[in-house]
């Protein structure tokens, strides 16, 4: 039995402080929501072998393995690790467990793997930033959301990325019979007119969900080639000032978006406050601190968005205030 632990150690190593003594659970990260059959097997025989038999699934797309005790943490970081390496997580010692870090699991939605309104690989872009910004202690949630139906929720978050398809027209092939009218009308935001027999776009209007390709017959519109993404921020839940995320840019790059994500490392290194609880304040309530065009200076540092992009210059969020 365990007489003396060192609980930070523990949390660093993505087991959780339990309501009851020397009993933990493994919080498994599923980067992107995709995951094999064999590491689900595994997760089941340590949960069998050394947990209470219960797995919960989390709201970020991953696993807490219930109900194991303490003391049996080294043989299951020795029995997880195939599963950190068939998932291609970074970390810093093999057979060691998860690098615990305040950047939440980055969850996305099933993507263009499935979904035939998803503009991208949802998966392998959220693995791309988790890459880039992990292991690391700050508190981010990022998540990814294949299409402007925002499955994943991606207004709850720090950064919430958005796929959108930039639509063009050939007026050759189209025979106006207003299938993408009527389909913009109904299910979207009605951002396409027909005028003097030739469809209309309203670019302020559009918000990029393709259901224009998707509806038309013809062909007349198609996907641009070049990927664009809604880069939408600081969203977030808890007590003080729950609030949805603003959009700030509209057709942007995904080579912007990491490094935006990365500037905004170095940004929070520098205004964050060295008294915040756990050493971890929100990016949100740091951008409140310092206002938005501070940030905005950080963020951008070093980034080359592209021409089509459209970008809010000054952002103002609401939300209900508990702390005044």
């Amino acid at each position: 039995m365990i007489r003396d632990l060192n609980t930070k150690k523990v949390m660093k190593n993505a087991f959780r402080i339990t309501k009851h003594k020397y009993m933990t659970s493994l919080r498994v990260r599923v980067p992107g929501g995709l995951i094999d059959p064999e590491s689900l097997i595994t997760v089941s025989q340590i949960s069998s072998k050394y947990g209470d038999g219960q797995i919960h699934v989390t709201t970020r797309q991953g696993f807490e393995i219930l109900g194991i005790k303490m003391e049996d943490m080294p043989q299951v970081n020795e029995m997880i690790q195939p599963v950190i390496e068939k998932l291609d997580i970074n970390q810093s010692q093999r057979n060691k467990g998860y690098d615990a870090a305040g950047t939440r699991n980055i969850s996305a939605c099933v993507g263009n793997k499935v979904c035939p309104k998803a503009q991208y690989n949802t998966t392998q872009f959220a693995k791309r930033i988790e890459k880039s910004i992990f292991p690391h202690d700050l508190h981010f949630k990022v998540a990814l959301t294949g299409c402007p139906n925002d499955c994943i929720k991606a207004r709850m978050h720090d950064f919430g990325i958005i796929g959108t398809c930039l639509p063009e027209y050939d007026m050759n092939r189209c025979v106006t019979c207003m299938a993408c009218v009527n389909k913009c009308k109904n299910y979207s935001v009605g951002a396409l007119k027909c005028e003097n027999n030739k469809i209309v776009r309203d670019e302020e209007k559009c918000i990029g969900c393709g259901e224009c390709v998707l509806n038309c017959p013809m062909g007349a519109w198609t996907r641009s080639p070049k990927k664009y993404y809604k880069l939408m921020i600081m969203g977030r839940t808890g007590k003080k000032n729950p609030r949805l995320a603003e959009d700030w840019l509209r057709w942007v790059d995904e080579d912007s978006i990491v490094k935006i994500i990365e500037n905004t490392y170095d940004y929070v290194k520098e205004y964050i406050d060295p008294k915040a609880p756990g050493g971890k304040e929100h990016i949100g309530y740091i951008v409140d601190r310092t206002g938005f065009q501070e940030f905005r200076k950080w963020a951008l540092k070093d980034v080359y968005l592209p021409d089509e992009c459209i970008e809010s210059k000054n952002i103002y969020w609401t939300g209900p205030v508990y702390n005044r």
